[in-house]
């Protein structure tokens, strides 16, 4: 049910995302010539070179250009369709009122939740699995066949923030008896404007892992830095815990029918 469900919602964003992103890299071939010039200039503003990382890569190289232009559209892209996905997965059932029907088939709650939850990262994976195929797609088309460690490692971290961006919606879903996709769309740009702050404000540099945006920066991927251990091992805990947080509380409520 989930995957008829989410199934239109996976399509567009999945042809959404990576249309853009495949347009973006087909684009660099016609620009190329002028990038020089405007990989200097940018690399040259001050915060928001640091803010999205051009004083580390130039965009005049298509490594550059996909780290600070494609990953952009990929992570804000990506991270707003896991929460728009993961925020209505358990509280639609109240919202549209299919609970009575659904929480009285002989299958534990807790079952269901889970099976749910399944959903929405099946859903993720696809999702970052056709966008990097489109992403691919644009490399060869340019004539880069060798796939390299840094992108693959930009996918796998991308797909880890947005799991963690994921479960924090589904804590929303968890709790709330409405539809909350306008909250849980907000998670990802509040989260990625503080990355934002953070690179560029000295007094937020030490707390940047908060948000899961910092270990899944593009820039510094590609420019081979090393992830902030401390923000992935957060990302960890924060996927464990409130998914089974989540679980726990939504067992253990009284569903409107």
């Amino acid at each position: 049910m989930e995957w008829k469900a989410a199934g239109k919602s996976l399509l567009l964003w999945s042809a959404v995302v990576g249309g853009i992103g495949l347009i973006c890299i087909l684009l660099y071939q016609s620009m190329e010539g002028s990038m020089a010039g405007m990989a200097e200039n940018f690399a040259s503003m001050g915060a928001f070179s640091e803010a999205f990382g051009m004083n580390t890569l130039s965009i005049a190289t298509l490594q550059g250009y996909f780290a600070t232009e494609i990953g952009t559209i990929h992570a804000l892209g990506s991270s707003m369709f896991a929460a728009t996905l993961a925020t209505v997965i358990l509280s639609k059932e109240e919202d549209g009122h299919t609970a009575e029907f659904t929480f009285t088939l002989p299958v534990a709650r807790e079952k269901i939740i889970i099976a749910k939850f399944a959903a929405v990262i099946a859903s993720l994976v696809l999702f970052t699995i056709f966008c990097a195929g489109c992403y691919q797609i644009g490399f060869l088309a340019l004539g880069e066949k060798e796939i390299t460690g840094e992108f693959l490692r930009f996918i796998a971290l991308q797909l880890m923030m947005n799991t963690e961006i994921a479960s924090i919606c589904f804590l929303i879903s968890a709790v709330s008896k409405k539809n909350r996709a306008g909250i849980g769309i907000s998670i990802p740009v509040i989260l990625y404007v503080y990355d934002l702050m953070a690179r560029v404000v000295p007094d937020l540099e030490d707390v940047k892992f908060i948000s899961p945006f910092s270990y899944a920066n593009a820039t510094e991927i590609f420019s081979r830095e090393q992830p902030d251990r401390g923000a992935f091992v957060l990302g960890v805990i924060v996927i464990a815990a409130l998914t089974v947080f989540s679980g726990r509380i939504y067992a253990k409520r009284d569903l409107a029918s």
